[in-house]
């Protein structure tokens, strides 16, 4: 990792400007849970936040939790789930599971759900049952994930597990943090605004003991009693730390986020002795639905071969297609199924063209000879019994494609336009403490949210919601363990 900051040993801090038990760095979901936990149990909580006010991305996003084991939407929309069951899938589909933390999160889910709702985060009692990306509407659970592809829903019992809060449109996460912040400044979280942390400060035993912090233009040091949680975010907009770890977005592909979400906090981390994990991992995606009734086409490489099931989640999807020849894939349908992806505005989605013949298709899409027409006669004749032997696509979504004319979209990963966020970041336990390559805890030093890789590490496990649920959650240890911690 290049241009990690000083460390700034105390004894050479001349003077501290301000002084709290617990100074959490970044305003977003996982900071604002912090210290409304941190509060509650005792301590004197400052939150520095190198923005005009707190937010962050979280309050861009689409406001969807991941949360499951039984909550109270799920039961109202007459859905089972136990954190047995969520565990299961959870541990199947993350690439390098940390069980402690996977475990830890589904059993707490239950009471999550119903602390960020006491918090005045809205989730009305609602189901939606269709295939989508950005819900405009208000309804609450939906599918997020690949909870019914095969072969996880022979792992586990499927369950919806997305969260909505009760906002319409595609950034109803500033719903939440509109209640999250509302209630830290009722309960009196101290917030230090456009001040942007530049190092922390440990003592002759190597704890973290406070931060330095540069404010108007001045450079000011800030004592922490009990510890310093970073919460800053992941590092989409930081282009060095792109082109060092993820080399594949910086092409043809756009971040989700806000100019700060630079990789800061994992850099601070990292100063202190802080391990790292998955820094390759990102979420990449460029949807091809909605209408859901393109998930009934196929997708196809630049060999004319299928190579996932096309009801799966769009990020692990996205991730297939990154897997294949030159990133190339193409989504083919028949006249009974056609219809343009919505979110062209995003994707950019090119309709290739449409052919009379499969064997027209074929050759207008440069595939080898016979290649697509022997995909398509075998995906067929299964299709026929609404089976798929091949990837398991769920028999909702399987239908014969053979009414003509035919029509391929373009989703290779160099033509679309792909949105991305980063999953790699600090390594932690389930409590928020930031461990060392040796797996030690770096003393008075905590971290949550998108600076920590957490559940989540590739596009292949991702679902959406696992950003806010586990950030709010593990956010929530880590106030609750720096609060408890003996101060000095």
């Amino acid at each position: 990792m290049k241009a990690i900051p000083e460390v700034i040993e105390s004894a050479r801090v001349a003077h501290w400007d301000d002084r709290a038990d617990v100074i959490v760095v970044g305003y977003g979901i996982a900071g604002a849970c912090a210290a409304l936990e941190a509060k509650r149990a005792g301590a004197d909580v400052l939150v520095v936040e190198r923005a005009s006010g707190g937010g962050g991305a979280s309050a861009m996003s689409s406001g969807i939790f991941y949360l499951g084991g039984g909550t109270a939407v799920q039961k109202a929309a007459g859905y089972e789930d136990t954190p047995d069951e969520m565990y299961k899938f959870l541990m199947a589909s993350t690439r390098a599971p940390d069980a402690g933390m996977v475990r830890r999160f589904c059993d707490g889910c239950v009471e999550h759900f119903d602390w960020l709702e006491a918090q005045g985060v809205q989730f009305e009692r609602s189901y939606y049952p269709g295939k989508s990306v950005f819900l405009n509407t208000t309804e609450c659970l939906m599918s997020t994930g690949s909870e019914k592809v095969w072969p996880f829903r022979d792992v586990a019992k499927p369950a919806p597990r997305g969260h909505k809060v009760a906002r319409a449109g595609d950034d109803a996460g500033s719903q939440a943090m509109e209640a999250l912040l509302a209630r830290c400044a009722a309960e009196g979280i101290r917030a230090a605004y456009d001040s942007q942390v530049t190092g922390l400060v440990m003592d002759a035993d190597g704890r973290v003991v406070g931060v330095r912090v540069k404010r108007s233009g001045e450079e000011i040091h800030l004592r922490a009693r009990r510890g310093v949680i970073l919460s800053t975010g992941g590092f989409n907009l930081n282009r060095d730390m792109l082109e060092e770890y993820v080399p594949l977005v910086t092409g043809n592909s756009e971040p989700l986020g806000i100019p700060y979400n630079d990789g800061a906090g994992i850099k601070l981390g990292a100063s202190a002795g802080g391990a790292t994990q998955a820094m390759g991992g990102v979420i990449a995606t460029a949807s091809f639905y909605p209408p859901a009734q393109l998930i009934k086409g196929i997708l196809v490489n630049s060999r004319g071969e299928r190579f996932v099931a096309e009801d799966s989640y769009h990020g692990r999807t996205a991730a297939h297609i990154i897997e294949q020849p030159e990133y190339k894939a193409y989504l083919i349908l028949d006249a009974e199924i056609f219809a343009y992806p919505e979110l062209t505005d995003y994707s950019h989605h090119t309709l290739v063209d449409g052919w009379e013949t499969v064997e027209e298709m074929e050759v207008g899409l440069k595939l080898p000879e016979g290649s697509l027409q022997r995909t398509l006669a075998e995906y067929n004749r299964h299709a026929e019994n609404g089976e798929d032997p091949l990837f398991y696509k769920h028999p909702e979504w399987v239908k014969p494609l053979n009414v003509g004319p035919y029509a391929a979209f373009d989703v290779s990963f160099n033509k679309s336009t792909y949105l991305f966020i980063t999953l790699g970041g600090l390594k932690t336990n389930a409590d928020g403490e930031v461990l060392t390559p040796l797996g030690r805890t770096v003393a008075g030093l905590y971290a949550a949210g998108a600076c920590v890789s957490s559940i989540p590490q590739d596009g292949e496990g991702y679902a959406s919601g696992l950003s806010l649920g586990p950030g709010s959650f593990f956010g929530r240890c880590a106030g609750r363990r720096a609060a408890a911690a003996t101060p000095v």
